[in-house]
């Protein structure tokens, strides 16, 4: 009874059209703002900012533009380790390279250099799409993989191959401890969760999505495929380039190319199938998912394995996690295609009707 939107009236285009239309989520938005950025920094130890809030804050904006490539627009995409590394990288030489360079520049440089690169990667779905458009932006995985590790450039002629950034500040803000870290990653996540939602709520999104369902109809309405694609890869690897110079610049600190390897392009994958494709929550869902699993497994695997009399060792815990992700996956792609998110939706729908019968 406490999810009715009963009497909620909307007398106005603005009110209409407003992000969260029911007051019960924009309150519940508002808790979980207020929790994130005042309760957390209050209560969490460094362990917790380290292993699970930083990560889970950077790999949700990093799903948040995968989101909006394969989700939205249908695009496949295997790349997206590689517009991290791009990201990382750019923002790494423009940070170093000149003096007294802002960090906010560095990021944005960073992700602008992912822009152009997705741009020139995404080209192929001109003509293209499926498994061919799989495998066309894989070559730019490889293509990265490669440029990185054997051109000294990117890496300032470091001779071991690995970069590190420090001192890093906004505004005269120091950001060097865990807590800011995590304050600088959640508000930035938060904007951009903000702007990619009001970007598929709009005409570009219905665009991309339009695409998505059956762009040959698409092209016949009007929509010119060239535009919806290039825009989507372009947005998406902006996005997923600016979480790329998070993920090095506050995650890491310092890093080496197989940092952002295929892996973690088939990580992200992961996280939009299991959160759900074409849902900014799902991006959030599934990337606290991907966090918790491995550090839940690390606690009940031995659990288990000291109640039946059996030793578990770290590769089994490794072995067994992936294990459970490929079964996942298979899960989710058969019995929920949409993931987390549409049972969350679906939980909200049943919370309306509550308790009467349905």
């Amino acid at each position: 009874m406490f999810y009715r939107e009963n009497g909620q009236f909307k007398t106005t285009y603005k009110a209409d059209q407003q992000i969260f239309p029911i007051a019960q989520d924009r309150w519940a938005i508002a808790a979980l703002l207020l929790i994130g950025f005042v309760a957390v920094p209050l209560l969490a130890d460094e362990y917790y900012f380290k292993a699970i809030l930083i990560p889970f804050v950077i790999l949700s904006m990093a799903a948040l533009g995968v989101n909006i490539l394969v989700g939205y627009c249908g695009q496949i995409s295997l790349g997206s380790g590689a517009f991290m590394a791009v990201g990382a990288y750019m923002a790494y030489n423009t940070f170093v390279r000149v003096e007294g360079m802002p960090l906010i520049v560095a990021l944005l440089a960073g992700g602008l250099s992912a822009m152009v690169l997705g741009i020139l990667f995404g080209i192929p779905s001109l003509r293209v799409k499926g498994l061919y458009l799989a495998v066309a932006t894989l070559a730019a995985q490889f293509f990265c993989d490669w440029a990185f590790a054997r051109i000294g450039w990117f890496t300032n002629n470091s001779s071991s191959g690995s970069v590190a950034v420090s001192g890093l500040s906004l505004l005269g803000w120091d950001i060097n401890t865990p807590a800011r870290k995590y304050l600088f990653c959640l508000g930035l996540t938060v904007l951009v969760a903000l702007l990619a939602k009001n970007l598929v709520r709009g005409a570009i999104g219905r665009e991309w999505m339009a695409i998505r369902d059956m762009d040959v109809a698409a092209a016949v309405i009007g929509i010119r495929p060239m535009y919806a694609k290039l825009s989507a890869f372009a947005v998406s690897s902006f996005i997923v380039g600016m979480a790329g110079v998070l993920w090095a610049f506050v995650h890491l600190g310092s890093w080496e190319p197989l940092a952002f390897s295929i892996d973690r392009s088939f990580q992200l994958l992961f996280i939009v199938i299991i959160g759900g494709l074409g849902s900014i929550m799902g991006s959030f869902f599934g990337a606290a998912f991907i966090v918790v699993l491995p550090i839940a497994l690390n606690q009940v695997l031995p659990a288990i394995g000291s109640l039946v009399g059996l030793t578990v060792s770290t590769a089994m815990i490794s072995h067994a996690e992936y294990m459970i992700f490929g079964a996942l996956i298979v899960w989710f792609l058969i019995a929920e295609p949409h993931g987390l998110a549409r049972l969350w939706s679906i939980g909200k729908q049943k919370l309306r009707l509550w308790p009467f019968p349905h």
